[in-house]
């Protein structure tokens, strides 16, 4: 069974201002267009090898690593599902799923 790909209304507020962030920075949408090709190419890869991941104290959410940013997402027969993508430079207390 192939997997779709699930973005929450989080997760996609979170890349969308991660984007934004860096074009405001760098004056230039060449290294958001590069950041959003590496979330897209681990994502897929999630879809053959949901398990990748790693484990967190949260009841079937894993995360991944890309660059700075941590991926979380819950894996189910049907889908992935993106839940949050956070900058791990952030502070971790402020974290909430």
């Amino acid at each position: 069974m192939v997997r779709e790909i699930r973005w929450s209304s989080r997760a996609d507020r979170d890349r969308e201002e991660i984007e934004t962030y860096w074009i405001n920075r760098n004056k230039s949408n060449t290294y958001s267009l590069k950041l959003d090709q590496l979330f897209r190419q681990n994502i897929d890869l999630l879809v053959k090898i949901p398990e990748m991941g790693k484990t967190t104290k949260f009841p079937g959410v894993r995360f991944i690593i890309v660059l700075d940013y941590l991926v979380y997402y819950r894996a189910t027969s049907a889908a992935i599902e993106i839940i949050t993508i956070w900058d791990s430079r952030r502070n971790p207390k402020k974290f909430k799923l």
